[in-house]
């Protein structure tokens, strides 16, 4: 009887791997060329434009009551420009808040604009400030800065 099953059971093997899929021949995978032309052409660098600015803050972790300073630089050529107007507009989580003062800037190109936040950012929450000169001598109409930062700790 042990024998019978076994021979069923071989059987029934021999069956099911009849059924299984047939073995495919893989074909060679492709060769892949570079042409050395290739490396010899490189991408244009962008250009730098000749005016820039950035903000930033003078405590990128105040207290939510803190008095901060928002600083702006703008440069020509890395330069300071001088006689240039500054406005500020900071987006606090309830909404957005113009500041009030519009400084020119120095001839290190630098304005400072004074901040109270008052409780009116949460704590663990980033707010970013907005820096727009206008009027710039022999530059553009306008030019808005990199933001400035801060979460209130």
């Amino acid at each position: 009887m042990g024998a019978l099953l076994s021979g069923w059971a071989m059987l029934w093997l021999l069956l099911l791997s009849a059924c299984g899929p047939t073995a495919n021949q893989l074909s060679p995978a492709a060769t892949v060329t570079i042409n050395p032309a290739f490396q010899a052409s490189t991408s244009p660098l962008p250009t730098v434009p000749p005016y820039r600015c950035g903000a930033w803050a003078s405590n990128n972790a105040p207290s939510p009551t803190a008095v901060i300073t928002i600083y702006a630089r703008l440069t020509k050529n890395l330069q300071g420009v001088a006689g240039a107007t500054a406005t500020a507009v900071v987006h606090f989580s309830s909404g957005d808040v113009p500041l009030t003062q519009q400084p020119t800037s120095d001839q290190g190109g630098y304005v400072r604009f004074t901040l109270s936040l008052a409780g009116r950012q949460p704590r663990n929450v980033p707010a970013t400030v907005d820096v727009t000169f206008t009027n710039i001598p022999g530059g553009p109409a306008s030019l808005r800065c990199s933001p400035a930062f801060f979460t209130p700790q």
